[in-house]
């Protein structure tokens, strides 16, 4: 269940994974969402979720949306997330993409919260697959890379 108050001045939404309340916007309540639908329904542990952290980026600080960790402490998917006015594009591919730069995640995933699209990469054709629907978490890649 997804908790939300007013506080003040301000609506907030609680963030289970970095265990806070947080300001409410529409990126926000998407990411929130999908945590939600990571720990629920794909039965990701919330202990394998990691939620905006700092990454260096060619010498510039970056901060992803959520990665997801396998149990053997490698990256299964960095997550970037947008608003729900927001279209799922090269430019949010390009951003997750670059995230994923240093942290070699299996997966990266778009979400706008009314849409998700996974992207499997293949790393020695240097091609991606694309698909809908969420790769099994527990499960070897479909495509072999």
């Amino acid at each position: 269940m997804i908790k939300r108050r007013f506080n003040g001045n301000r609506h907030e939404i609680f963030d289970s994974i970095r265990k806070k309340w947080v300001k409410e916007t529409n990126e926000e309540s998407v990411r929130q969402c999908f945590i939600h639908y990571l720990t629920t329904v794909q039965n990701i542990p919330p202990h394998f979720i990691s939620v905006e952290r700092q990454i260096s980026y060619l010498g510039h600080l970056k901060r992803y949306d959520i990665v997801v960790y396998k149990k053997n402490t490698e990256i299964f998917m960095v997550i970037e997330c947008k608003a729900p006015s927001v279209e799922l594009s090269q430019a949010a591919i390009n951003q997750a993409a670059v995230y994923n730069t240093g942290l070699n995640a299996e997966y990266i995933g778009i979400t706008n919260g009314k849409q998700s699209l996974y992207i499997q990469l293949n790393t020695i054709q240097k091609t991606p697959f694309f698909t809908a629907h969420f790769p099994s978490y527990n499960q070897p890649p479909e495509h072999k890379i």
